[in-house]
């Protein structure tokens, strides 16, 4: 939300630098700032993001946002044309950041180095945004075929493919199996994310090394106390 600061004009400057007016009602009433549209649409959008995070998409409503602004219901509707078009909009934006995270992290040489990798940029996902990643495993409103949490995971597991065809192809395995193992691996990711988002033991670190064990060398070859090669170390 706009935090605005005095000026003499009457006109406020926000922390970010944007311009905002704060006018009084005639009842001598607490004074409303009055924002830009695109500030306006920021604040509906980190306010829905919270009560989704918090209640789900059900369990929130215009008449709550619009509260929370303190908007009438129209500029809810105006700005997003309703609840649905609010969350589709946190949901997207969710879902980037997380695919840019992840796919973005993926750097390293050693096929199990990337591994590391993507394990590290999930919970570093989960930790920086935590509401974000609380929407996303949440069951998507019905009408909506996009934007689910299974649908990300596809989106992710589908940058590792053509990683995993390369291994594969070089161990001679069939390289037309990479695609199922990625699914197989980054849904083993992703669940463990979801279990450590609430839990948050044991330490991020070592979460992932754990993963990249039981991913790396199966039930059969795990190692007891399993390291990390990469330079992530925390």
């Amino acid at each position: 939300m706009i935090d605005a600061v005095n000026d003499p004009s009457g006109s406020h400057k926000s922390r970010n630098g944007s311009s905002a007016r704060r006018t009084r009602s005639s009842g001598g009433g607490r004074a409303r700032v009055r924002m830009t549209g695109k500030e306006r649409r920021e604040q509906l959008l980190d306010i829905g993001r919270t009560l989704f995070a918090e209640r789900g998409f059900e369990g929130t409503s215009v008449e709550e946002i619009a509260a929370k602004a303190g908007v009438s219901k129209p500029v809810v509707y105006e700005h997003f044309g309703g609840k649905e078009g609010l969350y589709a909009v946190v949901v997207d934006r969710e879902m980037r950041m997380l695919l840019e995270m992840v796919t973005g992290a993926l750097t390293g040489g050693h096929p199990r180095e990337l591994l590391e990798e993507a394990a590290f940029a999930l919970l570093d996902y989960i930790e920086q945004s935590t509401d974000g990643f609380r929407i996303l495993v949440r069951d998507s409103p019905v009408a909506q075929s996009t934007g689910t949490f299974a649908s990300l995971i596809s989106d992710i597991a589908r940058q590792v493919e053509d990683i995993l065809g390369l291994e594969f192809k070089a161990r001679g395995f069939d390289p037309k199996l990479a695609p199922m193992y990625a699914q197989m691996l980054v849904g083993m990711v992703a669940l463990t994310g979801q279990w450590w988002l609430d839990v948050r033991k044991p330490k991020k670190a070592e979460v992932a090394a754990h993963l990249v064990n039981l991913a790396w060398n199966g039930l059969e070859g795990m190692e007891p106390k399993p390291r990390l090669i990469g330079h992530r170390k925390s």
